[in-house]
């Protein structure tokens, strides 16, 4: 896509405007999502209340699979609000962009390999902090020596392999579909009426399964942080 972008500097510090204004619109969504089911608690439950424990016990499930024997408790709260995040994020430049003067200050944020970068970060760094808090300092460094010391070079590898691949999977799916919908878009204007009549049905599927797609990914997204956790607090 051919988007164009403010900085500002801060502190010495460039700051993508584009970036932290989604980021900041989708953790805005959100919140004022799970407010609004959780208006009202009550101990026979109404709809919203119903859609939101649904939300709950389907992230729990999540860590549950990872971590069956019960440990995973401690990360029902972060599965949940990541989950929720991620997916907000995934659709939000499906239907909400905002261009002014030729920049762009509202898109998909995970659509940018920065921001799944730096949530591919929080939840390695989670796993790594609860590993040293389990095993100690000495325990952990010497699971990657685990179960032979000559796979230490392997298991160092894995740890950026798995950086990459959590971080770059969920970008190249949203980044590419905003593509196809934009280069529909394009096509759609390039003859007239009739080239727009054509693409709309063409848009409108491909929107859907975007949908679709983003929902997907942040299932995996969550399914792999705790997949990752949960490899960690086990011993080789």
């Amino acid at each position: 896509m051919d988007d164009k972008y403010k900085f500002v500097e801060f502190l010495g510090l460039r700051f993508n405007v584009a970036n932290d204004l989604s980021v900041l619109v989708s953790a805005i969504l959100v919140f004022i999502l799970v407010f609004a089911l959780s208006r009202k608690v009550t101990m026979r439950p109404g709809k919203a209340q119903n859609v939101l424990e649904w939300m709950i016990d389907f992230t729990n499930s999540i860590v549950k699979s990872a971590m069956p024997d019960g440990s995973g408790k401690q990360f029902n709260l972060y599965a949940f609000v990541l989950f929720l995040f991620i997916f907000v994020s995934n659709q939000l430049g499906l239907f909400f962009q905002v261009k002014v003067g030729g920049f762009t200050y509202v898109k998909s944020p995970t659509s940018n390999p920065l921001i799944t970068m730096g949530l591919a970060t929080v939840s390695l760094l989670i796993s790594h902090y609860y590993a040293v808090k389990k095993f100690g300092f000495g325990g952990y460094l010497s699971n990657y020596a685990r179960p032979v010391k000559f796979l230490l070079p392997i298991n160092l590898l894995e740890e950026f392999t798995n950086f990459l691949t959590l971080s770059l999977r969920l970008y190249g799916n949203i980044f590419a579909g905003e593509v196809l919908l934009a280069l529909i878009g394009t096509v759609a204007k390039s003859l007239g009426a009739v080239t727009f009549v054509a693409a709309m049905p063409l848009a409108m599927v491909w929107q859907g399964f975007s949908v679709f797609i983003g929902a997907i990914q942040a299932y995996v997204f969550t399914t792999l942080s705790m997949v990752y956790i949960s490899r960690k607090l086990e011993q080789e």
